[in-house]
């Protein structure tokens, strides 16, 4: 905050000064007769000023002006610091304007000295030079540039196309895979680049001696040192930014981008870093021959602001392609929460980081104090380490795990990684650059939705090391010394977050393994819509694993918040006190709940039932979908969800244990054989068996039981088969069709109902046509009411 407050008073100044900045040119401009007039008379006037202002009370502070000490721009004339003047337990308030003040007082007097700074800076150049011209720079820049453009010439038509194209070619797959097959090809290529640039400097540097033979001055053998090193970080940089995007080689491209977004975003890179490093070497070129600390605070705040303004472009320019590789190459819904946030929030903080970078460069400038690291480069350097890193801890996860799964026997189909990109192969030509390059985007979206696997959970760990280590290194970089980040407190704080953290990893090591284990007794069972239930279940354990897991997770986060809070120098006891009342407060006015859930646990333990098993408790049945602590929910097989509280159940049946045994009978005529009868029910159970479809389902094959009953207008045959749980219903449907078919081929007739009516006196012609339906009604209900009861089973 104080930072910020510093900034909002450095613009402040800026505003204030620029009247001021006016006067102390034109004041650069004019006579040395007219200055010394002026100058008398200001003095006089602040002498007033200051008289009138003390005799009211109120306390004076100046700060010396360099501008009236002379305009020579070699001449150091020591400054008062603002900060020395001010009384002991000064307000930070009070600190901010004395800061302003001197900000404003210096910054007028580094103006009022540019035109001389200018000149003296001049001065020192040709002082510096052989000639004493300005001419051998940039005769050194003229040749230097041509000999480094000679030799990446030769680099690319040499040892890019006949070495490193010869050596690359045999490593480059149609259809790599993962990071494991990916890192290795750019990191080799990358090396290889960075002997090409070493053999392009060596040979401009050979070519340049052989040319000129004499020995430059110290001064030019500075300004060459200088143009090389530039060209080396420039080179370095695109050799980077080439691994990382791979623009022209797309199929070995980590982030999802497509191939011509990855061009446009190479070269802004580029081109952007390229112009940070100029501007990092012009200004080091200049503070070293220039000898003039005011012309170089102005030019490194001018060459700021234009790095600002690049970046600013640059972001700005790339936004939607940026936005998406934050996303991981997904559409904006589908992306996980943080890096939707993410890809929202980084446009507007990135060109607020670039503006406030600007601003506090020229404000430590400006007052003469130390830069260690510009704070824009040393952003660039850090997302640079946070990428190649955070490749390198995948590659050497993948290459852990795949070492893992080499002990287990799966199918070609079941190792592959969850995270490697599937992409398309696609015809590979060549750049002018001597690179391959492909037209067809190959961009794949990877589903990382949940963190299934440990490999995830070890991604996803590496991700967030990597970008804390990356915002450690920012607080280097921006040598954040707050008095705040010394105490005690926020020390505290630090370990409550790491607690946390270590707490998130054991949260999801301990739900992956319960989700593995869970897959291995058979995963999640559901009910598919249509489905009529009674299937054999999970197992046991598949079915308190669930449970398991929810209570383990509960006990680890609420351990994990208590910890932090503990640590933190939280007291937690009154926490547990209060959930001790709260409790017994529970325990008496929820008797039911406790009921539920003790109930639930006993049918439980006693292995009652399953998950996906079908039982009926009475006024409800179906498949079990859901078990929590205090209730269970059941899947009607036409749809409905009943949710029971285990309380409310007086008894339940299982019929998805072990075996079923479903009994059907059949209404014949009289005259039917039942031995008859009794053999092709025989013969088609045997050939039941041996059905293709239906055949190993059967426990028992089909067979007759004999006549069970004779009624009125029939003679009840019954038939049964033994079969797996949930099987019956489609063997019943078969078995129906089959024995009518069997018995239309043999001439067995089904016998249907009727109702014999004797009339007392009347003869049947004799009766009216209401009289006809009376009896014919009275008839009816007697039937109805002598048939059997229904089972109820509409399946």
């Amino acid at each position: 905050m104080r930072c910020l407050a510093k900034i909002s008073a450095l613009i402040l100044g800026l505003l204030l000064s620029l009247p001021a900045h006016a006067n102390a040119l034109a004041l650069s401009l004019t006579t040395p007769t007219d200055t010394a007039k002026d100058t008398t008379k200001n003095a006089d006037l602040v002498s007033e000023l200051i008289s009138a202002a003390e005799s009211n009370g109120m306390r004076v502070i100046v700060i010396e002006n360099t501008t009236s000490q002379g305009t020579s721009g070699n001449s150091e004339t020591p400054r008062t610091n603002a900060m020395e003047l001010l009384p002991p337990g000064a307000t930070s308030l009070m600190q901010i304007q004395t800061e302003v003040i001197a900000f404003r007082e210096t910054l007028k007097g580094k103006l009022a000295q540019l035109p001389a700074a200018i000149a003296a800076t001049e001065a020192a150049l040709r002082k510096k030079s052989p000639s004493g011209t300005l001419r051998p720079y940039v005769r050194a820049l003229y040749w230097s540039v041509l000999l480094l453009i000679f030799g990446a010439l030769l680099e690319r038509e040499l040892y890019i196309k006949r070495i490193v194209r010869r050596w690359l070619e045999p490593d480059l797959k149609d259809n790599p895979k993962g990071y494991i097959e990916k890192i290795p090809v750019l990191i080799k290529r990358a090396l290889l680049k960075v002997v090409g640039v070493i053999v392009s400097m060596v040979v401009a540097f050979f070519t340049g001696s052989m040319m000129f033979s004499d020995v430059p001055p110290e001064s030019i053998q500075f300004t060459i040192a200088v143009i090389y090193i530039g060209y080396a970080a420039c080179r370095l940089l695109s050799i980077i930014w080439r691994m990382i995007l791979a623009p022209y080689l797309s199929r070995y491209r980590i982030p999802h981008i497509a191939d011509k977004s990855a061009r446009t975003l190479y070269h802004w890179l580029w081109l952007v870093s390229s112009i940070n490093v100029i501007v990092i070497m012009i200004s080091i070129w200049l503070g070293e021959l220039g000898e003039e600390s005011h012309i170089t605070a102005v030019l490194t705040s001018v060459f700021g602001a234009v790095v600002a303004i690049a970046n600013i472009i640059m972001v700005v320019a790339n936004r939607k392609v940026l936005s998406s590789a934050i996303c991981n190459g997904k559409k904006f819904i589908e992306a996980n929460p943080v890096p939707r946030l993410l890809s929202r929030i980084w446009l507007p903080a990135a060109i607020s980081y670039f503006v406030f970078s600007w601003l506090e460069m020229t404000y430590r400038v400006v007052l003469d104090k130390p830069i260690s690291t510009p704070l824009i480069a040393g952003a660039y350097g850090i997302l640079i380490s946070i990428l190649c890193v955070y490749g390198l801890i995948n590659y050497f996860i993948e290459r852990f795990f795949q070492r893992e799964k080499r002990y287990v026997t799966l199918p070609p189909e079941e190792t592959t990684s969850t995270s490697e990109s599937t992409e398309t192969p696609s015809t590979i030509e060549t750049t002018d650059t001597g690179e391959a390059a492909e037209d067809a985007p190959t961009d794949t979206v990877i589903n990382h939705q949940t963190l299934s696997t440990y490999e995830d959970l070890a991604r996803r760990v590496a991700s967030i090391l990597s970008i804390l280590a990356g915002l450690w290194a920012l607080t280097k970089i921006w040598n954040v010394n707050n008095p705040l980040m010394q105490t005690s407190s926020f020390e505290r704080g630090l370990d409550g977050i790491a607690i946390l953290f270590f707490g998130y990893i054991i949260y999801h090591i301990v739900r992956i393994w319960i989700d593995n284990k869970i897959q291995e007794e058979g995963g999640d069972i559901s009910l598919a819509p249509g489905d009529e239930g009674g299937a054999t279940g999970a197992s046991r354990l598949a079915t308190l694993l669930p449970l398991f897991r929810n209570f383990m997770l509960v006990v680890i986060s609420l351990s994990v918040i208590f910890s932090a809070l503990l640590e933190m120098g939280i007291n937690v006891s009154p926490l547990f006190a209060s959930a001790g009342v709260v409790g017994l407060a529970i325990g008496f006015g929820a008797q039911t709940l406790v009921r539920d859930i003790f109930s639930g646990a006993f049918y439980l333990f006693d292995d009652a039932f399953r998950r996906g098993e079908y039982v009926d408790i009475g006024d409800v049945k179906g498949t079990v979908e859901k078990i929590s602590v205090r209730s269970f929910q059941l899947r009607h097989h036409l749809g409905p969800l009943h949710t029971i509280p285990f309380g409310e159940i007086q008894f339940l049946t299982n019929y998805s244990r072990d075996w079923v045994m479903m009994k059907l009978p059949l209404r014949l005529t009289y005259d039917t054989d039942p031995e008859k009868v009794r053999k092709l029910i025989k013969k088609l159970g045997q050939r039941l068996m041996d059905d293709p479809i239906i055949g190993d389902t059967f426990l028992q094959p089909l067979k007759s039981q004999g006549v069970l009953e004779m009624v009125d207008s029939a003679m009840i045959v019954r038939v049964k088969f033994m079969a797996k749980p949930g099987d019956q219903w489609v063997i019943r449907k078969r078995v129906f069709q089959e024995i009518r078919d069997l018995f239309e081929r043999e001439g067995i007739k089904f016998a249907h109902r009727e109702v014999t009516v004797r009339l007392a006196g009347d003869t049947p012609q004799n009766l009216s046509e209401q009289q006809t339906r009376t009896v014919a009604a009275a008839a009816l209900n007697d039937e109805l009411e002598d048939e059997p009861p229904s089972s109820g089973d509409d399946r």
